[in-house]
């Protein structure tokens, strides 16, 4: 069956998608519509559904397939569907997984990166902290996305971008020696580990009440709070320092961190998590975008847009 990245201008298929997104909107005539994010294992990709019916939405739900028929356009530099028809997608006809979007990092492989990022952390308070924490969370931390949307949107992607963030640490301390490498490397790790708790899973993730009302950074302040209480270790400074690294991480009070930050770590550590992100969000971006073309507005970045040029194949 024909993937999403394979997909080419003024081709006419049918196939099996998952709803990612779903968004009724009305034409200036009145007419209503649907705009859809359509999802198989390769990516994702934007769909119109003009003069939709009643009978048509009913068959459509976030988190479900569903058979579309569509034709493939060119719309500002990228492909977009669209749609004509849509039919219920029976539950033997495909398999889930094939619509699942993963990490392109093995599971075994990041498993092995986090066991050796651990081992390496020679501060005994830290390394019994990241430990606990760990294992506090459990195989999520293998399994959930690092976002809903902007970056690392995946099966995967918060082990993936904690460890790509650890490596990037290690490099920096490497060039400036005067950072403390193991508080860097266990925030590195710890960061964003409230997110499985903020969100509902590695498919068509949704936000939970509990991360609605809460968000990421307060509900891993409040584990790391539980952990170091059950260790014995409440009060020592390195306690301290990781809630700040915590805390801080997102580097403005209007990007959600409750204080700024006020170590030379956690400074290291905000720059490197936005880099992580930002260039996983131009990866995607420009992967599904023609060499000599342009990526669609990127709202993480500043709705600029970004060419790919032609010799970048």
């Amino acid at each position: 069956m024909k993937k999403i990245k394979d997909f080419a201008e003024k081709e006419r298929l049918e196939i099996p998608l998952l709803v990612k997104e779903c968004r009724n909107g009305t034409t200036n005539k009145g007419a209503p519509y649907l705009s859809l994010i359509l999802q198989d294992s390769s990516g994702t990709i934007d769909g119109k559904f003009w003069d939709v019916k009643p009978e048509d939405t009913e068959k459509i739900a976030v988190g479900r397939l569903a058979v579309f028929s569509f034709e493939v356009l060119l719309y500002n530099q990228n492909l977009q569907l669209r749609i004509n028809r849509v039919r219920e997608c029976g539950p033997d006809e495909v398999s889930l997984e094939e619509y699942v979007i993963s990490s392109a990092v093995s599971e075994q492989t990041r498993k092995n990166e986090l066991d050796r990022l651990v081992s390496s952390i020679k501060n005994p308070v830290y390394h019994k902290i990241v430990a606990a924490m760990l294992e506090k969370i459990g195989q999520k931390y293998m399994t959930y996305p690092a976002a809903s949307r902007i970056h690392h949107s995946y099966l995967g992607g918060l082990s993936e971008h904690s460890l790509s963030m650890a490596r990037l640490c290690e490099t920096v301390c490497e060039h400036y020696p005067q950072l403390d490498r193991d508080l860097l490397i266990s925030a590195a790790l710890l960061h964003d580990t409230g997110k499985t708790a903020e969100m509902s899973g590695p498919v068509t993730t949704e936000y939970t009440l509990e991360g609605k009302l809460e968000g990421h950074i307060s509900i891993a302040n409040g584990w790391l709070s539980e952990v170091v209480e059950e260790l014995g270790l409440g009060g020592c400074e390195e306690e301290i320092l990781l809630h700040h690294m915590i805390l801080s991480h997102h580097g403005h009070y209007e990007y959600g961190s409750p204080v700024l930050p006020m170590l030379q770590e956690a400074e290291v550590l905000c720059l490197i998590d936005n880099l992580d992100a930002r260039m996983n969000t131009l990866k995607t971006a420009l992967e599904a975008t023609r060499p000599g073309g342009w990526t669609s507005k990127l709202f993480a970045l500043d709705n600029r847009q970004f060419y790919r040029p032609k010799g970048n194949q």
